[in-house]
């Protein structure tokens, strides 16, 4: 049965605000990072090599405000500050994780062309 144009407005609706912010670069990167736990700020920056502080603060406050990390403060002291992956980010894994193959299969990288 094929989709109703109303189905797929939707749809693409929905595929478009997904991109609005997966398509950021280095949010699948910082999802796939935090997919292994909780860290804090440093341990991020450590972790995605390349991303500024500014952008990886910037890129924080982003996925935080569309509930796929949650940003725990401990008073300490000293403060410490932890990232992690909300339910919704857990879901996307698998999901990145398929994109990734995908991508591997039939993309090639710019530096081959």
């Amino acid at each position: 049965m094929r989709p109703t144009p109303t189905e797929l407005h939707a749809c693409d609706a929905a595929i478009t605000l997904a991109f609005t912010i997966l398509g950021k670069r280095w949010n699948g990167m910082i999802i796939a990072t935090l997919g292994s736990g909780a860290l804090s700020f440093a341990a991020l920056r450590r972790s995605v090599t390349g991303i500024s502080d500014a952008v990886l603060s910037d890129r924080l406050t982003e996925l935080a405000d569309a509930a796929l990390v949650s940003r725990t403060v401990d008073p300490g002291p000293p403060v410490a500050v932890t990232y992690a992956l909300t339910p919704s980010g857990e879901q996307l894994l698998p999901i990145l994780e398929q994109l990734g193959q995908w991508a591997s299969a039939n993309l090639t990288p710019a530096d081959e062309d």
